[in-house]
């Protein structure tokens, strides 16, 4: 069954990484490989017998991986049919249908999912789930309180799903694909909202409203209490009211685990109603009722563990790892209930493939990996040393009775007694503590390697930090969440608040580790290869004692930890124009710099500043910036650079932005000692490669425009030139075609403005003459960039045209030795069959 569970998920994963749904040839190249491999393994040597027994085994495995692979295709087809029709894109519809889930709020309006069971576009194959925002107009009009299982008549106004698409950053799309999204939107005409009489049936509405009341009663019991989200966490499962500082925290101590519902807590409640049914069904004759004699009391505890974990998994959201630890439970139990024995191993694999039949996309998700990563690891680990403590205790009983005995048959004193006690629980403890710092180390290094491929970091405090934090949660924080959600008021208020400061103690103790000195390893996102090296070093460093070489096993993880340096050769450099939005930000490389130009939008918008820029920053290794130039004051290029001031070293920051601007009270209180403005004339030479500002000429001025203020940047590897144009308008273009015609010359541009009619005028593309113009534009942006008059300006130049909204973010490689240019698209280098659809 393992390994039949084992080829099932290979076969779902391998499709989630396909570029287009498998057709007609991809199923006859499929059953092509089948056969060759049924006959390859017939083929071998051995006798008939054997032969037929390999092939038979081949056959089962591959037909296994073609059942996931198909199962998975089968489940996105079905899953992408509901894709709403282009022409519908930015129309307004009515919709009729009912709040699901919890609803987000915040000072904008409140963000909800909605179940549509009705529309007025005709739409035979509408969209099931819709992502809505309901938006607040002044303090007059916010948006009413949305109760789960709701019924609303609501006029949306809907775009496909569309998300930023960046190299080492994850994929939206994707996420939203695995929720069943199919289509983002906002409330159009709240005036027109109205609240059905009738609310949505079924028990996911009922289990919905319940979590909603839960989440209200603490809100009500803690207020704004620092840590409020946390415990609302571990009582239903949501995160989205933990702080970014709180975040910050657990993610830096490696202890972010204890906050998703999880085998922990799963594991804990289960143990729990196995304990409360067993116990009442062997007290059942208080009653006279001998229950046991029909059906015995451990049968029950195991029906009662099973039913009330899955209870619990359900309260929590039924993520994907409450899913893996309710499955791993009810495989067991029912196990038990049959009469059967199943390895822990087994186990594990059952619930990986009742797991991936639910959500063949949860392997998309880092959530996946970790939890039946961490699972693995601690399996492995025990399942080579269990014969042997086996042993061990047998002699250690035999030791410990002939102690008691005295050896001579004399009894043995009081005094002997009470030495031979405490010795075994000492020797207990110590085994319980080995145990725990055995599968503790086990985690530690089979997490590293995904820890870095999701989140491009090694907590280092993270070992140190979950030794207390574990049983801290475990044993202290999540029953008291747990007896707050069971008991009644006011009693429940007396749970939460000490829970609440059982968690603000633990957050301090974090702190405190998070604090001492460097605990967070920042590593560039791993490739292929070194991702299978690393993995390969993970199994080979948890091997039993004896394994040829085991203590080698860290050369393996070399190429994770000391990747080798991707940056440009010395005398060229690479241009990344990010897919923001509706936005702009650029990084230049260079052999040992790296400058970023503008930070994208900010809170306000899409706040792709902390959403896309730093982590593709983290992913592609820059741990500082050389430079941070905002080309001016639009929120668009400027609105994420606190975000990344905060998170980033920066040495040096110019800018088209006024004396008041707030950034420079950031940079200042970042720790940033050289910023300037920008202004023509200045230039530097960082690794063969020049830099000069040719725009504003005599720097920004308090109270001009900030379009004609914008930053104007040219970075020229020998006869190779890009230009960075923020939003410079025509009449500046004017003046530079005017001052310095020659010096604008340039084989790569990013499009001024967008790509807006005010810009991008004739006698500047004579004067830039690009090869490459990048648009670095937003899916369906209001502003309708590129204007349709600029875009065919371009076009009749023969102009090479990525798109950031079309093709995601573009990498172009700039050499000095006279060689092409060539974008790289990551929606083409990176393709996935949900892109676009």
């Amino acid at each position: 069954m393992r390994a039949m569970c084992g080829a099932f998920a290979l076969g779902v994963v391998a499709l989630q990484q396909q570029a287009a749904l498998p057709g007609a040839a991809a199923w006859a190249g499929g059953g092509l490989a089948f056969g060759l491999c049924v006959w390859l393994a017939a083929a071998l040597r051995g006798d008939a017998r054997a032969r037929m027994r390999r092939a038979g085994f081949c056959a089962c495995y591959c037909a296994a991986a073609l059942a996931g692979f198909g199962y998975a295709a089968a489940r996105a087809q079905w899953r992408l049919s509901d894709a709403l029709p282009e022409p519908w894109e930015g129309r307004d519809i009515v919709v009729t249908g009912a709040v699901r889930g919890l609803p987000s709020r915040d000072a904008n309006g409140v963000r909800f999912l909605f179940d549509v069971d009705g529309n007025d576009a005709g739409v035979a194959r509408f969209p099931a789930t819709l992502s809505l925002a309901w938006y607040a107009f002044g303090r007059t009009a916010l948006p009413p309180e949305l109760v789960p299982g709701d019924r609303w008549r609501l006029r949306v106004r809907l775009k496909r799903p569309h998300g930023n698409a960046n190299f080492g950053v994850r994929d939206a799309e994707a996420a939203w694909l695995a929720r069943g999204i199919r289509a983002l939107g906002y409330v159009s005409a709240p005036r027109d909202a109205r609240r059905l009489a009738s609310g949505a049936p079924g028990i996911a509405a009922a289990i919905d409203r319940l979590r909603a009341r839960l989440r209200g009663r603490i809100v009500d019991v803690l207020g704004d209490a620092a840590h409020r989200g946390i415990v609302v966490a571990l009582a239903i499962g949501a995160q989205g009211d933990i702080g970014d500082d709180d975040w910050r925290v657990l993610r830096d101590t490696g202890t972010s685990h204890l906050v998703a519902i999880s085998g922990l807590h799963v594991g804990m409640v289960g143990g729990l109603c196995a304990w409360l049914a067993g116990g009442f069904w062997r007290r059942s004759g208080c009653v006279g009722r001998n229950w046991p004699l029909v059906l015995p009391a451990q049968k029950v505890a195991a029906i009662g563990a099973i039913a009330g974990s899955a209870g619990y998994a359900a309260l929590a959201g039924f993520n994907v790892p409450a899913q893996r630890a309710w499955w791993m439970l009810a495989a067991a139990g029912v196990a038990y209930l049959s009469g059967r024995s199943l390895a822990p191993s087994s186990v594990l694999a059952a619930a990986l493939g009742c797991v991936l039949l639910v959500d063949p996309w949860a392997v998309t998700a880092p959530g996946f990996w970790l939890s039946f990563g961490a699972v693995a690891a601690i399996l492995f680990v025990s399942s080579g040393r269990s014969a042997a403590r086996d042993a061990r205790e047998a002699n250690d009983g035999r030791g410990a009775r002939v102690a008691i005995d005295g050896g001579d048959g004399v009894p043995p004193s009081r005094a002997a007694r009470l030495r031979t006690a405490c010795a075994r629980a000492m020797t207990r403890l110590a085994r319980r503590v080995r145990d725990a710092a055995r599968a503790q180390y086990a985690v530690t290094i089979a997490l590293a390697p995904l820890t870095v491929l999701w989140f491009a970091q090694i907590p280092l405090a993270g070992p140190l930090a979950n030794a207390f934090a574990i049983p801290w949660v475990g044993s202290l924080v999540t029953p008291t969440v747990l007896a707050g959600v069971v008991l009644p008021a006011p009693l429940d208020a007396i749970a939460f608040a000490f829970a609440h400061a059982l968690v603000a103690t633990l957050m301090r103790l974090l702190e405190a580790t998070a604090g001492a000195g460097r605990t967070v390893w920042m590593l560039p996102m791993p490739g292929g290869l070194a991702l299978a090296t690393a993995a390969a070093g993970v199994v080979w460093a948890l091997t039993p004692r004896g394994w040829p070489l085991r203590h080698a096993a860290p050369l393996a993880w070399l190429p994770l930890l000391a990747p080798a340096s991707h940056a440009p050769p010395e005398g060229a450099f690479r241009l990344t124009a990010l897919d923001v939005g509706q936005g702009s930000a650029v990084l230049i490389e260079t052999a040992r710099h790296a400058l970023l130009f503008d930070a994208g939008p900010g809170p306000e918008a899409s706040n792709a500043g902390e959403r896309v820029v730093v982590p593709f920053l983290r992913a592609q290794g820059v741990r500082a910036l050389d430079a941070l130039v905002v080309s001016h004051a639009d929120s668009d290029h400027a609105g994420g650079a606190p975000a990344v001031l905060e998170s980033v070293a920066v040495a040096q920051m110019t800018g088209g932005l006024p004396p008041s601007n707030r950034l420079w009270r950031a940079a200042r209180t970042a720790g940033v000692t050289d910023a300037l403005p920008c202004a023509a004339g200045q230039r530097w030479r960082w690794d063969g490669v020049e830099f000069a500002t040719l725009w504003p000429d005599g720097g920004p001025r308090a109270g001009g425009a900030t379009n004609a203020q914008s930053c104007v940047l040219r970075v020229s590897a020998g006869a190779r030139a890009a230009l960075l144009t923020g939003d410079v308008d025509a009449r500046s273009e004017r003046t530079l075609v005017a001052g310095s015609r020659g010096a604008l010359a340039a084989q790569v541009l990013v499009v001024p403005h967008h790509g807006s009619r005010t810009s991008s005028t004739e006698p500047f593309l004579d004067s830039v003459e690009p090869r490459i113009a990048v648009f670095q534009v937003g899916y369906a942006n209001r502003f309708q960039h590129p204007h349709p008059t600029v875009w065919a300006r371009y076009v009749g130049r023969g102009i090479e045209l990525p798109r950031t909204d079309r093709d995601g973010a573009v990498r172009i490689d700039v050499a000095s030795n006279g060689a092409a240019p060539v974008p790289i698209r990551y929606r083409d280098a990176h393709r996935r069959y949900w892109m676009g659809r």
